[in-house]
């Protein structure tokens, strides 16, 4: 799973006859700090309630079509939940060995 932020939507004249009435998302994938982290993707949302500003996670390949009512839909990343709220522990500090 992925953390994200929607920043955009995308409008599709036709769709595959499986995704109709999906909604889909450009989504920016964030790093574990919620900074932007690679280029934004695009995504159908699983939930059916996410828009843009919020904080979601997503799966990308054989999950995202999973992640559907209808699986296996040629989609290759999918919203699969709306973040509430987030707290992110400092990763622990790794003692180096003195070099030799």
């Amino acid at each position: 799973m992925h953390l994200g932020r929607v920043i955009g939507t995308v409008v599709a004249t036709e769709k595959t006859p499986n995704l109709e009435g999906i909604k889909f998302l450009i989504v920016q994938p964030l790093s574990r700090d919620g900074e932007p982290s690679g280029r934004p993707v695009v995504a159908a949302d699983a939930v059916a309630m996410a828009g843009p500003g919020e904080m979601i996670y997503f799966v990308g390949s054989r999950e995202a079509a999973q992640a559907m009512s209808e699986t296996f839909v040629p989609i290759d990343h999918a919203i699969v939940g709306i973040v509430d709220q987030l707290h992110v522990e400092p990763l622990p500090k790794t003692k180096r060995k003195p070099k030799q």
